[in-house]
C-alpha cells in the first residue's frame, strides 16, 4: 500500500516540474510586457535581466507555501491518504488549467488557480468522508477555511479596478508633462522622474521581497521596517544626483534603465511569491510523505496531518533548483511569448494584427465613451482642449518608430510608468497584507495606461475593449474552472485509487500534448497575419500574392462544388456538414484579403494607383465567388437537416453531367491563370455559356417536374438556389479571369 503513496510523491515532482513551465509561460507577461513592447534592449538583455530577477528571486521563501499547507483547508481533520489525494488532484488540474490559458495567449493568476484548485479537491474529499460517516454537509465548515476564497474574489475585484484607474490618471499627466517628444524633456525633468520611478522600485523590492529573504534575519527585516521613510528618502535624493549626472554627463536615456530595473524586481518578486504556487503542494507532500514513512505502523486511513499546521522554511535547493528551471523555461517557451504578445497587442500604439473580435459590449461602451466625450468638448474651453491634443500628438513617436528596424509597440515613456505604477500599487497591497495578483495588477496597469495614451482609437477601440474583457473573464473562469475540475479529479482518484490516480496523470498529460498542436497553429496563423501587415509590397509581389489567392480559391470553389452536389445527391449528412466547415474556413480567407486591402494599398508605391484598382476588384470578385457556395451549401444542409429527400432520378442525371462540365471548366480556367495563357479566354468564355446553358436546361425541366407534381415544394426551393447560385459563381469566376488578363496585361507582367 506505500507504494500508492510514493508513487503519488514521485508523480506530484514530475507534475510540479511541468506546472513550472506552465506556469512561467502564463506568468511571464508580468514582467516582460513593458520591456518586449517598448523595445527598451534586445530579447536577450531583456531575457537575461528577467532571468537574473528570477534566480535571485528563487531564495526568498515567502508567499504561497502557507496556503498550500493550511491556507485553504484545516489539515488536521484529514488523513494522510486524503490529503495526497487533495495535493495530487490540485497539481494534474493546475498544469491543464495554465497550459490551456497559455495556448490560447491569456493571462491569469497562479494564485488564484491554486487556491481554487486547493478548495476544490478539498471539498470533494471533505464531502466523500461527509458521505461516509454520520455528518451532514452542513460540517463541511470544519474541513474547509472558506475565507481565504472570498479574501482572493474581494481582491481581484479591487485590483482591477484600482490598477486601471491609477495606470490611466499616472499616464495622463506624464504624457502631459513629457508628450511623445520626450527626449525633448528628459534632461529637465528625467533625473526626477527617473529617481522617483526607481525609488517606488526600491520599495517595491524592499517590501515584497527583502522581508521574505531566506537569507534575511528577523533584524534586518525589522530595521528595514521601521527605517523604511529614511531609505526610501535617501534613494530619492541619491538617485536624483546620479539619474542627473547620467543624462548630463554621458547622455543616457534613464527611461530605459528604468523599465530594465522594473523587469528584474518585478521577475524576482514573481519567483519569490508565484514561484511557490508551483512546488507548494508537491513539497507539502513530500513533507507529509517523509512524516507518514517514520514510522511504518501507520495507518494512512487513520494518521492526521497536525503537522501542516506548523510553520516551514522552503529549502533553499528546492527553490534554487525550481528557478533554474524557471529560467529554461523563461528562455525557450513559444507560449510565454504567446501570452506576453497579447497584453503587448492589446496595448499596441500603432496598427496590427487584432486577435479579439468586437463585441456587443465593447461597441456599446465605445458609444458612451464618444458621448461622454463630445458632452467633456462643449464644457471645456477650446483652447485647453487645443492644448491638451497638441501634447497628445503622437506624429514624431510615429516618424521616430518608422526608421527602426525593430519596431515598438509603444514608447519607453509609457513602459517605464508600467514599471513603477504596478511595482507601487503591488508593494502598497503587501503592506498592508491585501490579497492581490500581481498578473492583475501588471495587465490593468498597462491596459488603463494605453487607453490615456490614446492607444485605443476608433478603428481598435472595440477589439481591444473586447479582448480586456476577454482576459478579464478568464479569471473568474479561472476560479470557476480550477474549484470544477480540482473537484472532479479528487472524487475520481478518491474513489478509484491507484488505477484512478494513473487515468488522471494520462487525461492531463494527452492534454498538454493536445494543446501544443493547437498553440503551433494559432501561432502560424497569427506570424502569417503580422507577415501581410509587416511585409513592403510592390506592384510584383502584388501580382505574385493575387495570382496565388486565385488559384487557391478557385481550386477550393471547384473542388467543394463538387463535393457539395455529390454529398446532396447522396444524403450524406455527416460529408456535408465537414464540407459546410470548409466553406467557411475558404470565406474566412477571402474575407481576410478584403480586411486587407487597406494595408497592401498604403504599402504600394504612390503611382501605382492602376494596380490597386485592379487587385480591389480581384478581390471583390473573389470574395463573391467563396460566397455564392455559402449559399448553395447552408441551404443543402438545412434541407437534409429535415429530412427532406434531396433529387429524384431525372434530376440527378442532369445535374451529375453538369458537375462534370464545371470541374472540367474550372480545370481549364486553372490552367490559364497558372500559365497566363489568355488566348484561351475566348474558349472558357464559350465553355461557361455552354454550362449556363445546360443549367437552364435543368430549370426549365424543374418546371416541367412541378407541373408533374413528381416534386414538392422544398425539393423546388433547394434546386432553384443551387442552380442560381452555379451560375453566379461560374459568372464571377469569369469576371475574376478577365480582371486578372487586364491586370496582367496593363502592368506589362
Amino acid at each position: 500500500m506505500d507504494n500508492i503513496y510514493l508513487f503519488f510523491v514521485i508523480a506530484l515532482f514530475i507534475l510540479a516540474v511541468s506546472d513550472l513551465v506552465v506556469g512561467v509561460g502564463n506568468d511571464a507577461v508580468n514582467f516582460l510586457n513593458s520591456a518586449i513592447g517598448s523595445r527598451v534592449a534586445s530579447m536577450k538583455v531583456i531575457l537575461g535581466v528577467a532571468s537574473l530577477g528570477v534566480l535571485v528571486g528563487a531564495t526568498f521563501s515567502s508567499g504561497m507555501m502557507e496556503v498550500a499547507r493550511s491556507g485553504v483547508f484545516h489539515p488536521d481533520q484529514f488523513y494522510f491518504n486524503e490529503i495526497m489525494v487533495i495535493f495530487l488532484a490540485v497539481m494534474i488540474t493546475d498544469i491543464i488549467l495554465l497550459d490551456t490559458f497559455n495556448t490560447f495567449g491569456l493571462p491569469t493568476s497562479t494564485t488564484v488557480s491554486i487556491v481554487f484548485e486547493l478548495l476544490g479537491a478539498a471539498v470533494a474529499v471533505s464531502i466523500y468522508k461527509i458521505y461516509l460517516s454520520p455528518e451532514t454537509l452542513s460540517d463541511l465548515g470544519t474541513y474547509i477555511n472558506s475565507a481565504r476564497a472570498l479574501a482572493i474574489i474581494s481582491g481581484i475585484l479591487l485590483s482591477v479596478v484600482i490598477a486601471f484607474t491609477v495606470g490611466a490618471i499616472v499616464q495622463f499627466f506624464s504624457r502631459l508633462l513629457f508628450t511623445f517628444n520626450y527626449e525633448r524633456n528628459l534632461p529637465y525633468f528625467g533625473a526626477i522622474w527617473g529617481s522617483f520611478a526607481i525609488t517606488a522600485i526600491v520599495y517595491f523590492i524592499l517590501v515584497k521581497g527583502a522581508s521574505g529573504a531566506s537569507f534575511m534575519t528577523p533584524e534586518t527585516v525589522t530595521w528595514i521596517n521601521d527605517n523604511t521613510f529614511l531609505i526610501l528618502s535617501s534613494c530619492f535624493i541619491g538617485f536624483t544626483l546620479i539619474s542627473q549626472f547620467l543624462i548630463s554627463v554621458f547622455k543616457i536615456n534613464i527611461l530605459r534603465i528604468i523599465v530594465l530595473i522594473g523587469t528584474f524586481s518585478i521577475a524576482m518578486a514573481f519567483a519569490g511569491n508565484d514561484l511557490v504556487n508551483f512546488i507548494g503542494v508537491p513539497l507539502a507532500g513530500y513533507e507529509s510523505f517523509k512524516l507518514f514513512i517514520n514510522d511504518p505502523t501507520l495507518n494512512p486511513a487513520a494518521y492526521t496531518m497536525e503537522s501542516l499546521l506548523l510553520p516551514v522554511q522552503t529549502p533553499t535547493g528546492f527553490l534554487l533548483a525550481a528557478g533554474i528551471i524557471m529560467i529554461f523555461a523563461l528562455i525557450f517557451s513559444k507560449k510565454a511569448r504567446s501570452v506576453t504578445q497579447t497584453e503587448v497587442d492589446l496595448a499596441r500604439q500603432g496598427e496590427g494584427y487584432e486577435r479579439f473580435s468586437s463585441s456587443l459590449f465593447a461597441q456599446t461602451l465605445v458609444r458612451k465613451s464618444m458621448d461622454i466625450s463630445r458632452f467633456i468638448n462643449k464644457i471645456v474651453p477650446k483652447a485647453i482642449l487645443k492644448s491638451i491634443d497638441k501634447r497628445f500628438d503622437p506624429s514624431v513617436s510615429i516618424r521616430r518608430n518608422r526608421m527602426l528596424k525593430n519596431k515598438a509597440d509603444f514608447d519607453m515613456l509609457r513602459a517605464s510608468v508600467n514599471m513603477f505604477v504596478a511595482s507601487i500599487l503591488i508593494a502598497l497591497a503587501t503592506s498592508l497584507k491585501l490579497p492581490l495578483s500581481t498578473t492583475y495588477v501588471t495587465f490593468m496597469v498597462a491596459m488603463g495606461t494605453s487607453l490615456s495614451d490614446r492607444a485605443w482609437g476608433r478603428e481598435s477601440a472595440v477589439y481591444r475593449i473586447t479582448g480586456v474583457i476577454t482576459v478579464i473573464g478568464g479569471w473568474f473562469f479561472t476560479a470557476f474552472t480550477a474549484f470544477s475540475v480540482s473537484f472532479l479529479f479528487a472524487i475520481l482518484i478518491r474513489w478509484g485509487g491507484y488505477p484512478a490516480a494513473i487515468i488522471a496523470l494520462i487525461i492531463a498529460f494527452t492534454f498538454v500534448v493536445r494543446t501544443n498542436f493547437i498553440h503551433k497553429k494559432r501561432s502560424f496563423a497569427k506570424a502569417e497575419a503580422e507577415k501581410k501587415i509587416t511585409r513592403e509590397w510592390t506592384e510584383e509581389s502584388v501580382m505574385a500574392e493575387c495570382k496565388k489567392n486565385i488559384l487557391h480559391t478557385l481550386m477550393n470553389v471547384a473542388r467543394l462544388h463538387a463535393d457539395i452536389t455529390q454529398y446532396f445527391i447522396e444524403e450524406n449528412r455527416k460529408k456535408l456538414k465537414k464540407a459546410v466547415r470548409k466553406v467557411l474556413e475558404l470565406n474566412d480567407f477571402t474575407k481576410e484579403l478584403k480586411r486587407d486591402v487597406y494595408i497592401t494599398l498604403r504599402k504600394l508605391e504612390e503611382d501605382s494607383v492602376e494596380t490597386g484598382h485592379h487587385y480591389v476588384q480581384i478581390l471583390d470578385y473573389l470574395r463573391e465567388t467563396a460566397h455564392c457556395l455559402s449559399y448553395i451549401v447552408e441551404p443543402f444542409n438545412e434541407h437534409l437537416d429535415n429530412a427532406h429527400p434531396s433529387v429524384i432520378p431525372e434530376q440527378e442525371s442532369e445535374i451529375l453531367k453538369v458537375k462534370t462540365r464545371i470541374s472540367e471548366f474550372y480545370k481549364k480556367v486553372l490552367l490559364v491563370l497558372d500559365q497566363k495563357n489568355y488566348d484561351e479566354l475566348e474558349n472558357i468564355i464559350k465553355a461557361n455559356s455552354e454550362i449556363i446553358n445546360d443549367l437552364e436546361k435543368i430549370k426549365k425541366m424543374q418546371i416541367k417536374l412541378i407541373k408533374a407534381e413528381k416534386v414538392g415544394t422544398k425539393n423546388s426551393l433547394v434546386i432553384f438556389n443551387y442552380l442560381s447560385e452555379t451560375k453566379n459563381m461560374l459568372l464571377y469566376s469569369v469576371n475574376l479571369l478577365k480582371s486578372h488578363r487586364d491586370f496582367v496585361v496593363k502592368n506589362g507582367y
